[in-house]
């Protein structure tokens, strides 16, 4: 990754963070990492474990930001997720996958986006 995608990467993540705590989310990690893949952001909903992807764009050129989030990727989310969930006995606890898009605009306001319950648990067939 560059260090400008990074920095736009990072600078999403906070925004979303910002965001979701703003709605009454509470950050309980952030770039949770295992072999299969990584969560942006755990946190909890109303009693609800929430893993959030968040999707920065600083245009249209290539689509919206939640357009980026592909099958494969909703599948390593799904992986982490599960692996975070017995990791630390939480496989019956109640869960669902957000997503945060960022679009970030040379010259206006960011624009940051909540799509709760985004998609459902993704495993290969």
């Amino acid at each position: 990754m560059t260090t400008a995608r990074g920095e736009k990467g990072r600078l999403g993540e906070e925004l979303a963070a910002r965001h979701l705590t703003a709605r009454g989310y509470l950050i309980l990690a952030r770039n949770f990492r295992v072999a299969c893949g990584e969560i942006d952001i755990v946190a909890e909903d109303r009693g609800t474990l929430v893993f959030v992807e968040v999707k920065t764009r600083c245009g249209l050129e290539f689509g919206g930001p939640a357009e980026a989030l592909t099958s494969r990727k909703r599948r390593q989310i799904s992986r982490a997720a599960l692996t975070y969930l017995s990791q630390r006995q939480l496989l019956s606890a109640p869960a669902r996958f957000d997503v945060v898009t960022v679009l970030l605009v040379k010259g206006a306001e960011p624009r940051v986006e909540l799509i709760a319950n985004a998609f459902d648990l993704a495993l290969p067939a």
